[in-house]
């Protein structure tokens, strides 16, 4: 395997001596700077953009008309609420949240999760202690990436409210996994959340 650096520093020489047929880039993680740089290399580029669980099928599809395939995808039907309200930290120092124009929120809202604090207009809203000393939480839900919120964590979380750990991939990445991840993160909230009541 060939290392051709992360997604905010692809090594663009290495990138174009592997004489790619298509490289795919997300608007969300790659920068647009590198977009540019393997296009003016002459290199096929095909930018995705997923902000919601609705984005999926139509930028998979256009991904799986590019390199000559077929996909679909069925999602399990979207849950009425739960009446659970949750937070759910994706950084700290300071805490940071996913806001509602994200997957990961649209994927917890198609799961009956209310995400507090996804009402802001900014898409990773900053949230300071007082907010979430005043707000009421029934779970923080501890994705264990971008930031790898893990048992060391658990004391400060359990200070918040009850606290869940979810996978971040499953939260977070979009694409092939999306059905099966919806499908794990429902089955971890049905026994963790809606089995604790």
């Amino acid at each position: 395997m060939n290392h051709v650096g992360g997604t905010k520093d692809p090594d663009i020489d290495a990138i174009e001596k592997l004489n790619p047929d298509l490289v795919v880039v997300d608007r969300e993680e790659n920068r647009l700077e590198d977009y540019q740089a393997l296009r003016s290399r002459g290199i096929e580029v095909e930018s995705l953009h997923v902000a919601s669980l609705d984005d999926v099928g139509s930028e998979m599809r256009r991904l799986a008309g590019r390199v000559g395939v077929e996909w679909s995808h069925v999602l399990s039907p979207r849950r009425a609420s739960r009446g659970v309200r949750a937070f759910v930290p994706i950084w700290r120092r300071p805490w940071m949240t996913i806001g509602a124009d994200t997957y990961g929120a649209t994927v917890l809202s198609h799961l009956g999760i209310d995400v507090l604090f996804a009402n802001s207009d900014d898409t990773y809203p900053v949230i300071e202690e007082r907010q979430l000393m005043e707000a009421e939480i029934d779970v923080v839900l501890a994705p264990s990436e971008p930031y790898p919120f893990g048992e060391r964590h658990l004391d400060l979380l359990k200070s918040i409210a009850p606290v869940m750990f979810v996978d971040g991939q499953d939260l977070f990445w979009w694409g092939a996994r999306t059905s099966v991840a919806i499908d794990r993160l429902d089955e971890r909230l049905q026994s963790s959340i809606d089995g604790g009541r």
